[in-house]
């Protein structure tokens, strides 16, 4: 049958099939990110930011992995299943003839889902402390992260880094999933599972890719503000001026680290769409 024969099991299968393909793609991608984050952090090279890594040891390669694992599997399914939701209710809303495109609606919905997504923040600004090496020995863990920030900062210090992640994820929530559908029309028709499941890799590998350099100079932003702890709130502008003038005023080094998080949003971003349509298209055909 139909998604929308069932509010129910949409429901269920656009949460859980995007918290399965999220789980799968952090498992996979977290060294990766992991390099990544450093690079954002510090300016470094990929080899320097790897020796790091290497220096800190194999026990700590997985350190901070539990936040976004949580955070994304929620976000992900966040994204997917609100969406869909979103969607219908504003579609259902929009009386026939009212000579609103469906593209605004969905593109409306796609930011409102974008936008619920940074309720979750709390769990980056965790992930950003644990795999800061300067915070090693004063955050032990996941647990006692929250623990410490919430005794000694308050609930506000979870939200640090805010700015830049809403900015961040209505636009690219709107660029998804009005290419998403444009993108594999362009590629050549598949006949048999296996071929659809490539053709979403590739869809959702490039616009991952794509979206991934278009903002990630806020990622730089975020990762900048939420590795500081206490102090004060600084504006967005501010903390981007600061590393504009640490790194000497280059676009280049304001983009370090743009080619391995290209690399890895492909790859993230591809098994995420493609784990995705493969459940989705499972749990449709054992329901129908």
């Amino acid at each position: 049958f139909a998604l929308g024969d069932s509010t129910h099991f949409s429901l269920l299968t656009h949460y859980v099939c995007g918290s399965i393909a999220a789980f799968t793609n952090i498992v996979v991608t977290f060294p990766i990110q992991k390099v990544l984050f450093r690079q954002q952090l510090h300016g470094l090279r990929a080899r320097e930011a790897v020796r790091q890594l290497q220096r800190d040891g194999m026990r700590k390669l997985y350190r901070g992995l539990l936040p976004p694992l949580l955070q994304k599997t929620t976000t992900v399914a966040i994204m997917f299943g609100l969406y869909e939701d979103f969607s219908r209710v504003l579609l259902d809303q929009v009386p026939n003839g009212s000579g609103i495109p469906e593209l605004v609606t969905r593109s409306f919905a796609a930011a409102l889902a974008g936008t619920a997504e940074a309720v979750l923040t709390p769990f980056e600004r965790v992930q950003t402390l644990l795999q800061d090496h300067r915070h090693h020995v004063r955050f032990h863990n996941t647990a006692h992260t929250f623990r410490t920030l919430l005794s000694e900062y308050g609930v506000k210090e979870f939200y640090r880094g805010l700015v830049p992640v809403l900015i961040r994820n209505g636009p690219s929530n709107v660029l998804f999933f009005g290419l998403r559908g444009p993108i594999k029309e362009q590629l050549p028709e598949a006949s048999s599972r296996a071929g659809h499941l490539v053709n979403d890799f590739v869809c959702g590998g490039m616009l991952g890719a794509a979206l991934g350099i278009m903002f990630y100079p806020l990622n730089v932003v975020k990762s900048r503000a939420q590795s500081q702890v206490g102090g004060a709130f600084r504006p967005c502008g501010e903390v981007l001026m600061t590393v504009w003038r640490e790194r000497g005023g280059s676009v280049a080094m304001l983009f370090r680290g743009a080619h391995l998080n290209y690399h890895r949003s492909l790859l993230s971003w591809g098994i995420i769409n493609a784990t995705y349509e493969l459940l989705l298209s499972v749990l449709i055909l054992k329901g129908s």
